[in-house]
Protein backbone atom coordinates (compact mmCIF):
# COMPACT_ATOMS: atom_id res chain seq x y z
CA UNK A 1 0.00 0.00 0.00
CA UNK A 2 1.92 2.80 -1.07
CA UNK A 3 0.79 6.17 1.22
CA UNK A 4 2.56 9.18 1.92
CA UNK A 5 3.28 11.38 4.67
CA UNK A 6 4.70 14.92 3.10
CA UNK A 7 7.18 16.65 5.98
CA UNK A 8 6.07 20.73 6.11
CA UNK A 9 7.07 23.34 7.91
CA UNK A 10 8.70 27.01 7.39
CA UNK A 11 12.51 26.79 5.90
CA UNK A 12 15.00 26.22 8.72
CA UNK A 13 12.95 24.25 11.10
CA UNK A 14 15.05 20.85 10.43
CA UNK A 15 13.22 19.23 7.95
CA UNK A 16 15.54 17.67 5.79
CA UNK A 17 18.02 16.84 8.38
CA UNK A 18 15.21 15.16 9.65
CA UNK A 19 14.52 13.43 6.37
CA UNK A 20 18.20 12.68 6.45
CA UNK A 21 18.00 10.53 9.64
CA UNK A 22 15.00 9.07 9.22
CA UNK A 23 15.71 7.92 5.40
CA UNK A 24 19.62 7.62 5.70
CA UNK A 25 19.53 9.06 2.31
CA UNK A 26 21.80 12.63 1.66
CA UNK A 27 20.29 15.79 0.45
CA UNK A 28 20.88 18.73 1.08
CA UNK A 29 20.00 20.23 4.77
CA UNK A 30 22.24 23.54 3.95
CA UNK A 31 21.59 26.47 6.65
CA UNK A 32 19.44 28.10 3.82
CA UNK A 33 15.98 28.36 2.67
CA UNK A 34 15.09 26.60 -0.40
CA UNK A 35 17.40 24.08 -0.15
CA UNK A 36 14.80 21.70 -0.97
CA UNK A 37 13.23 22.28 -4.32
CA UNK A 38 12.11 19.11 -5.90
CA UNK A 39 10.53 16.52 -3.05
CA UNK A 40 12.30 13.80 -1.75
CA UNK A 41 11.00 10.36 -1.12
CA UNK A 42 11.88 7.89 1.02
CA UNK A 43 10.56 4.96 2.07
CA UNK A 44 11.61 4.25 6.01
CA UNK A 45 10.57 0.61 7.53
CA UNK A 46 8.22 0.76 10.90
CA UNK A 47 9.64 -0.18 14.00
CA UNK A 48 7.95 -3.25 15.02
CA UNK A 49 9.03 -5.96 17.70
CA UNK A 50 6.16 -7.96 16.86
CA UNK A 51 8.20 -8.77 13.83
CA UNK A 52 11.32 -9.94 15.01
CA UNK A 53 9.44 -12.25 18.08
CA UNK A 54 7.20 -14.21 15.37
CA UNK A 55 10.52 -14.14 13.22
CA UNK A 56 12.44 -16.01 15.66
CA UNK A 57 8.88 -18.38 16.60
CA UNK A 58 8.78 -19.40 13.13
CA UNK A 59 13.00 -19.34 12.32
CA UNK A 60 12.06 -17.39 8.92
CA UNK A 61 14.77 -17.08 6.39
CA UNK A 62 13.46 -13.81 5.90
CA UNK A 63 12.19 -10.78 7.54
CA UNK A 64 9.82 -8.10 5.67
CA UNK A 65 8.76 -4.85 7.87
CA UNK A 66 6.01 -2.27 7.16
CA UNK A 67 7.12 0.71 5.91
CA UNK A 68 6.22 4.35 5.62
CA UNK A 69 6.54 6.81 2.69
CA UNK A 70 7.97 10.14 3.80
CA UNK A 71 8.06 12.85 1.27
CA UNK A 72 10.79 16.22 1.60
CA UNK A 73 8.45 19.27 0.74
CA UNK A 74 10.58 22.53 0.58
CA UNK A 75 9.83 25.19 3.88
CA UNK A 76 6.60 26.82 3.17
CA UNK A 77 6.30 30.71 3.84
CA UNK A 78 4.18 32.99 4.72
CA UNK A 79 2.08 34.28 1.30
CA UNK A 80 2.87 30.61 0.09
CA UNK A 81 -0.90 30.54 -1.26
CA UNK A 82 -0.82 33.63 -2.85
CA UNK A 83 2.59 32.31 -4.96
CA UNK A 84 5.09 33.89 -2.39
CA UNK A 85 8.42 31.87 -2.12
CA UNK A 86 7.87 28.67 -4.37
CA UNK A 87 4.06 28.79 -2.83
CA UNK A 88 2.18 26.88 -5.79
CA UNK A 89 4.90 24.28 -5.86
CA UNK A 90 4.73 23.79 -2.60
CA UNK A 91 0.92 23.45 -1.84
CA UNK A 92 0.77 20.58 -4.91
CA UNK A 93 3.18 18.45 -2.95
CA UNK A 94 1.49 18.96 -0.07
CA UNK A 95 -1.95 18.09 -1.84
CA UNK A 96 -0.35 14.90 -3.27
CA UNK A 97 0.56 13.91 0.33
CA UNK A 98 -2.12 11.41 2.25
CA UNK A 99 -1.03 13.05 5.62
CA UNK A 100 0.93 15.92 7.17
CA UNK A 101 3.73 16.03 9.02
CA UNK A 102 4.32 19.09 10.29
CA UNK A 103 7.94 20.39 11.68
CA UNK A 104 7.90 23.08 14.10
CA UNK A 105 11.40 24.21 15.67
CA UNK A 106 11.73 24.40 19.00
CA UNK A 107 15.35 25.02 19.54
CA UNK A 108 17.36 28.22 20.12
CA UNK A 109 20.38 28.56 18.14
CA UNK A 110 22.24 31.95 17.25
CA UNK A 111 23.76 30.08 14.22
CA UNK A 112 20.51 28.75 12.47
CA UNK A 113 18.32 31.90 11.65
CA UNK A 114 14.45 31.30 11.84
CA UNK A 115 12.84 32.95 9.00
CA UNK A 116 10.65 35.29 11.41
CA UNK A 117 13.58 35.93 13.04
CA UNK A 118 12.44 34.48 16.18
CA UNK A 119 11.95 31.34 17.64
CA UNK A 120 7.90 30.85 18.35
CA UNK A 121 6.12 27.10 17.84
CA UNK A 122 2.71 28.36 17.83
CA UNK A 123 3.27 31.53 15.60
CA UNK A 124 5.28 28.78 13.49
CA UNK A 125 2.04 26.80 13.54
CA UNK A 126 -0.40 29.38 12.85
CA UNK A 127 1.26 30.37 9.75
CA UNK A 128 1.54 27.04 8.35
CA UNK A 129 -2.35 26.45 8.92
CA UNK A 130 -3.20 29.42 7.56
CA UNK A 131 -1.52 29.08 4.37
CA UNK A 132 -3.27 25.60 4.18
CA UNK A 133 -6.35 27.38 4.96
CA UNK A 134 -6.11 30.47 2.51
CA UNK A 135 -4.90 27.52 -0.49
CA UNK A 136 -8.45 25.19 0.50
CA UNK A 137 -10.41 28.66 0.47
CA UNK A 138 -9.32 29.43 -3.36
CA UNK A 139 -10.20 26.08 -4.07
CA UNK A 140 -13.67 26.13 -2.92
CA UNK A 141 -14.62 29.38 -3.60
CA UNK A 142 -13.58 28.58 -7.75
CA UNK A 143 -15.84 25.62 -7.11
CA UNK A 144 -18.75 26.86 -5.75
CA UNK A 145 -18.44 29.77 -8.39
CA UNK A 146 -19.02 26.94 -11.01
CA UNK A 147 -21.56 25.80 -9.39
CA UNK A 148 -23.52 29.01 -9.12
CA UNK A 149 -25.55 28.79 -13.17
CA UNK A 150 -26.82 24.99 -12.03
CA UNK A 151 -27.60 25.78 -8.18
CA UNK A 152 -29.46 28.63 -9.53
CA UNK A 153 -31.20 26.64 -12.12
CA UNK A 154 -32.38 24.31 -9.14
CA UNK A 155 -30.57 21.68 -10.25
CA UNK A 156 -30.71 19.06 -7.16
CA UNK A 157 -27.02 17.98 -7.21
CA UNK A 158 -25.62 21.29 -7.39
CA UNK A 159 -27.91 22.48 -4.78
CA UNK A 160 -26.96 20.23 -2.38
CA UNK A 161 -22.76 20.83 -3.02
CA UNK A 162 -23.43 24.13 -3.13
CA UNK A 163 -25.19 24.01 0.19
CA UNK A 164 -21.91 21.82 1.29
CA UNK A 165 -19.11 23.93 0.44
CA UNK A 166 -20.75 27.27 1.79
CA UNK A 167 -20.50 25.63 5.23
CA UNK A 168 -16.89 24.42 4.20
CA UNK A 169 -15.77 28.11 3.02
CA UNK A 170 -17.35 29.52 6.49
CA UNK A 171 -14.90 27.61 8.12
CA UNK A 172 -11.89 28.45 6.05
CA UNK A 173 -13.06 32.11 6.44
CA UNK A 174 -12.84 31.81 10.06
CA UNK A 175 -9.39 30.48 9.66
CA UNK A 176 -9.96 27.23 10.63
CA UNK A 177 -9.34 23.69 9.70
CA UNK A 178 -11.80 21.81 7.90
CA UNK A 179 -10.72 18.41 9.37
CA UNK A 180 -12.19 18.89 12.60
CA UNK A 181 -15.97 19.72 11.38
CA UNK A 182 -18.38 17.02 11.17
CA UNK A 183 -19.23 15.19 7.75
CA UNK A 184 -22.29 13.46 6.90
CA UNK A 185 -22.39 10.38 5.04
CA UNK A 186 -24.00 12.66 1.98
CA UNK A 187 -21.85 15.58 2.21
CA UNK A 188 -18.81 13.36 2.42
CA UNK A 189 -18.25 12.99 -1.60
CA UNK A 190 -18.25 16.31 -2.30
CA UNK A 191 -15.85 17.37 0.29
CA UNK A 192 -13.69 14.01 -1.21
CA UNK A 193 -13.58 15.22 -4.65
CA UNK A 194 -11.67 18.89 -3.88
CA UNK A 195 -9.20 16.82 -2.23
CA UNK A 196 -8.64 19.76 0.72
CA UNK A 197 -5.09 20.06 1.95
CA UNK A 198 -7.07 21.10 5.65
CA UNK A 199 -8.66 17.68 5.40
CA UNK A 200 -5.80 15.96 5.74
CA UNK A 201 -4.62 13.89 8.77
CA UNK A 202 -1.80 16.29 10.85
CA UNK A 203 0.76 15.28 12.56
CA UNK A 204 2.96 17.69 14.81
CA UNK A 205 6.71 17.14 14.84
CA UNK A 206 8.33 19.14 17.67
CA UNK A 207 12.30 19.70 16.71
CA UNK A 208 13.91 19.91 20.05
CA UNK A 209 17.51 20.23 20.78
CA UNK A 210 19.11 17.99 23.84
CA UNK A 211 21.22 20.92 24.25
CA UNK A 212 18.76 23.67 24.43
CA UNK A 213 17.66 24.73 27.86
CA UNK A 214 13.51 25.31 26.40
CA UNK A 215 13.20 21.62 25.27
CA UNK A 216 10.69 20.81 27.96
CA UNK A 217 8.75 24.07 26.56
CA UNK A 218 5.06 23.37 27.32
CA UNK A 219 2.14 24.07 24.52
CA UNK A 220 -0.28 23.21 26.76
CA UNK A 221 -2.42 26.23 26.20
CA UNK A 222 -6.04 27.11 25.26
CA UNK A 223 -4.84 28.38 21.46
CA UNK A 224 -2.41 25.32 20.74
CA UNK A 225 -3.63 22.66 18.38
CA UNK A 226 -1.40 20.12 19.87
CA UNK A 227 -4.14 19.77 22.52
CA UNK A 228 -6.53 18.00 20.57
CA UNK A 229 -3.94 16.60 17.60
CA UNK A 230 -1.24 14.14 17.75
CA UNK A 231 2.27 15.37 18.24
CA UNK A 232 5.71 13.85 18.88
CA UNK A 233 9.10 15.64 20.34
CA UNK A 234 12.30 14.61 18.11
CA UNK A 235 15.89 15.64 17.89
CA UNK A 236 17.07 14.70 14.33
CA UNK A 237 20.83 15.29 15.18
CA UNK A 238 21.03 12.68 17.70
CA UNK A 239 18.20 10.63 16.69
CA UNK A 240 15.77 10.86 19.60
CA UNK A 241 12.51 10.35 19.19
CA UNK A 242 12.71 8.81 15.64
CA UNK A 243 10.80 5.25 15.85
CA UNK A 244 8.34 7.12 17.63
CA UNK A 245 7.34 9.67 14.66
CA UNK A 246 7.75 6.66 12.26
CA UNK A 247 5.09 4.96 14.45
CA UNK A 248 2.71 7.77 14.68
CA UNK A 249 3.25 8.63 11.32
CA UNK A 250 2.06 4.92 10.08
CA UNK A 251 -1.20 5.74 12.97
CA UNK A 252 -2.08 9.03 11.68
CA UNK A 253 -2.01 7.84 7.56
CA UNK A 254 -4.99 5.10 9.46
CA UNK A 255 -2.73 2.20 8.89
CA UNK A 256 -2.51 -1.41 11.04
CA UNK A 257 0.05 -4.35 10.49
CA UNK A 258 -0.98 -7.58 9.98
CA UNK A 259 1.52 -10.69 9.71
CA UNK A 260 1.94 -13.96 7.79
CA UNK A 261 4.81 -15.92 9.25
CA UNK A 262 6.79 -19.83 8.30
CA UNK A 263 9.87 -21.00 7.65
CA UNK A 264 10.35 -19.08 4.26
CA UNK A 265 9.29 -15.59 5.66
CA UNK A 266 7.75 -13.43 8.20
CA UNK A 267 6.49 -10.23 6.87
CA UNK A 268 4.48 -7.20 7.87
CA UNK A 269 1.43 -6.24 5.44
CA UNK A 270 0.30 -3.10 5.60
CA UNK A 271 -3.70 -2.10 5.42
CA UNK A 272 -6.54 0.30 5.95
CA UNK A 273 -7.85 0.37 9.58
CA UNK A 274 -11.31 -1.15 9.44
CA UNK A 275 -10.47 -3.11 6.17
CA UNK A 276 -12.37 -6.81 5.98
CA UNK A 277 -10.14 -9.95 5.13
CA UNK A 278 -10.65 -10.36 1.87
CA UNK A 279 -9.28 -6.62 1.54
CA UNK A 280 -6.02 -7.36 3.66
CA UNK A 281 -5.94 -10.30 1.16
CA UNK A 282 -5.54 -8.15 -1.48
CA UNK A 283 -1.91 -6.59 0.22
CA UNK A 284 -0.99 -10.19 -0.89
CA UNK A 285 -2.46 -10.33 -4.10
CA UNK A 286 -5.87 -10.23 -5.66
CA UNK A 287 -6.57 -13.79 -5.85
CA UNK A 288 -6.69 -13.39 -1.62
CA UNK A 289 -9.46 -11.14 -2.37
CA UNK A 290 -11.69 -12.24 -5.39
CA UNK A 291 -11.20 -15.81 -4.15
CA UNK A 292 -11.48 -15.59 -0.56
CA UNK A 293 -12.88 -18.60 1.08
CA UNK A 294 -12.25 -17.97 4.46
CA UNK A 295 -8.86 -16.99 6.67
CA UNK A 296 -7.35 -18.55 9.80
CA UNK A 297 -6.52 -15.72 12.18
CA UNK A 298 -5.18 -15.77 15.52
CA UNK A 299 -3.61 -12.53 17.33
CA UNK A 300 0.65 -12.68 17.36
CA UNK A 301 0.80 -12.87 21.06
CA UNK A 302 -2.07 -15.55 21.67
CA UNK A 303 0.59 -17.54 18.82
CA UNK A 304 3.88 -17.22 20.91
CA UNK A 305 2.18 -18.10 23.98
CA UNK A 306 0.96 -21.23 22.63
CA UNK A 307 4.36 -22.11 21.32
CA UNK A 308 3.12 -23.78 18.12
CA UNK A 309 0.37 -23.53 15.46
CA UNK A 310 -0.40 -27.36 16.29
CA UNK A 311 -0.62 -26.57 20.23
CA UNK A 312 -2.73 -22.99 19.64
CA UNK A 313 -5.23 -25.62 17.19
CA UNK A 314 -5.48 -27.79 19.66
CA UNK A 315 -6.66 -25.63 22.37
CA UNK A 316 -9.03 -23.73 20.00
CA UNK A 317 -6.93 -20.05 19.94
CA UNK A 318 -6.98 -20.40 15.74
CA UNK A 319 -9.97 -19.00 14.65
CA UNK A 320 -11.93 -19.79 11.41
CA UNK A 321 -13.08 -15.98 10.10
CA UNK A 322 -15.34 -15.16 7.04
CA UNK A 323 -15.65 -12.28 3.93
CA UNK A 324 -16.78 -9.72 6.94
CA UNK A 325 -14.39 -10.10 9.62
CA UNK A 326 -12.19 -7.05 10.29
CA UNK A 327 -9.14 -7.47 10.32
CA UNK A 328 -7.41 -6.50 13.97
CA UNK A 329 -3.36 -4.68 14.37
CA UNK A 330 -1.39 -7.97 15.46
CA UNK A 331 -3.80 -10.33 13.95
CA UNK A 332 -1.26 -13.19 11.90
CA UNK A 333 -3.38 -14.78 9.13
CA UNK A 334 -3.51 -17.63 6.55
CA UNK A 335 -5.73 -17.22 3.61
CA UNK A 336 -7.84 -20.28 1.99
CA UNK A 337 -8.91 -19.50 -1.59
Amino acid sequence: MSLSIGIVGLPNVGKSTLFNALTKQSVPAENYPFCTIDPHVGVVPVPDSRLQKLTAFSHSRKTVPAVVQFVDIAGLVKGAAEGQGLGNKFLSHIKEADAIAEVVRVFEDKDILHVAGKVSPLDDISVINLELVLADLETVSKRLANLTKDAKAGKKEALAEHAVLEKVRGTLEAGRLTQGDPVSEAEAPFIKQLHLLTQKPILYVLNISAADPNKGLTFETKESPLRASPYVEIDPIFGTGLDTLITKAYETLGLITYFTTGEDETRAWTIRRGATAPEAGAAIHTDFCDKFIRAEVIQWNTLLEAGSYAAARERGFVRTEGKEYIVKDGDVMEFKI
